[in-house]
């Protein structure tokens, strides 16, 4: 990577950590049986997996027994969803909101295909769930609730105890989607009443291509890949053994941070988002009055577009985005920042950094330095 690049783009994916580089190669390198197999080989290998299923686990205060590995936050996303609605088969309805990740929304319009109803609750301008209205949408037909703890966007956190006790009331499952929080803040299973979480490894500084599932003791999720036996019968497909361990050493290296982090991270933030609001009349922040995850801003640049801003970041060597890396290229202003009623001319200019415990603060002094003098360019040129 380029000494000089700032990297703030970190809701997008994270720098795998050298321990973790590290402890992939083995597998790919002389641990490379299937651990599936019955002999010594195989199962020093299987030992390995089962290593990393503890570190998962601890991350969110979980039994082993309890995490299926996957390829994805995505393919974790749909196996909780689409696995679970065998659990209430006379129930054709779901509860999420309508700030919801793309990968949530695409099983929805996919399952509303097929028949069932979706109610997508909305959110205030500060991006928190309109309570009143998400209780009186999970009734007794209510086949699943499902919905993000943090907003990949904006950050803004989700009360899980509070949104999901109205389920809890009335025995239906639900799902959690920390792809984005975990790592950030501390997360405990055992204190919430949900039964599915849906986690992704390249979030907090582990490999891509690998994630993982949480489903509760006694819960049975239909599995979506058939094949052999793997994961406890749970998701067919040898394991991706050298992404699984990486996972493993990523979520002990952040268990171990967690107390560090929301302090360093947060500070960092702060100083970063005060500065362009003090600096250029054009910022808002998006969801500034709601509880967020520590590293993340939303900044809408008031008149001008995200598009341009961007490239002139990317010119300077500033990593950025435009909402969600996964939806990036459409010319629209991001669903949750139109659920959030975000005036059109801030939302079109909506540009997200997120840091990291790698960011310093010489990369947040360079940013504060550079960013300002582009914003400015860019709106003379918008007054020609």
């Amino acid at each position: 990577m380029m000494s000089d690049l700032i990297y703030f783009d970190n809701n997008a994916t994270t720098q795998p950590l050298e321990e973790v580089v590290e402890a992939m190669q083995s597998p790919l390198r002389e641990g490379y049986a299937n651990p599936s197999s019955v002999h010594r080989f195989g199962q020093a290998v299987r030992y390995r997996v089962e290593c990393a299923r503890e570190q998962v686990a601890s991350l969110i205060g979980a039994s082993s027994k309890e995490i299926v590995f996957t390829s994805s936050g995505t393919e974790s996303i749909n196996c909780a969803i689409r696995g679970s609605l065998h659990l209430r088969p006379d129930c054709r309805n779901i509860v999420t909101t309508a700030v919801e990740h793309t990968a949530t929304i695409s099983v929805m319009e996919h399952l509303q295909s097929l028949g069932y109803t979706v109610d997508y609750v909305g959110v205030d301008r500060e991006g928190r769930i309109r309570e009143d209205e998400w209780q009186s949408k999970i009734t007794d037909k209510t086949a699943l609730v499902t919905f993000l703890h943090a907003n990949n966007e904006t950050g803004v956190l989700f009360d899980v105890e509070r949104m999901a006790g109205p389920a809890r009331e009335r025995g239906i499952p639900v799902h959690v989607d920390v792809v984005q929080s975990l790592g950030k803040v501390g997360i405990d299973v055992g204190r919430w009443p949900i039964q599915l979480l849906s986690l992704s490894a390249h979030k907090f500084h582990g490999p891509k291509g690998v994630g993982a599932l949480y489903v509760r003791r006694r819960v049975r999720v239909e599995r979506l890949l058939l094949g052999g036996g793997q994961e406890s019968g749970r998701r067919g497909g040898t394991e991706n053994v050298s992404g699984i361990v990486g996972m493993g050493v990523a979520a002990e290296a952040a268990l171990k941070a967690l107390a560090s982090h929301s302090a360093h991270v947060g500070a960092l933030r702060d100083r970063l988002e005060h500065g362009l609001l003090s600096r250029i009349s054009l910022a808002h922040v998006n969801g500034r009055g709601s509880e967020r995850l520590c590293n993340t801003t939303n900044i809408g640049f008031e008149g001008l577009g995200a598009e341009a801003v961007l490239m002139l970041l990317s010119e300077a060597g500033i990593c950025a985005s435009a909402g969600s890396a996964c939806s990036s290229g459409s010319l629209e202003p991001s669903h949750v920042l139109k659920a959030m009623g975000i005036d059109e001319r801030i939302a079109h200019g909506a540009i997200r950094f997120s840091l990291s415990g790698l960011s310093t603060e010489s990369e947040v002094d360079r940013a504060l330095e550079t960013i300002p003098g582009l914003i400015a360019k860019l709106s003379a040129l918008n007054c020609e």
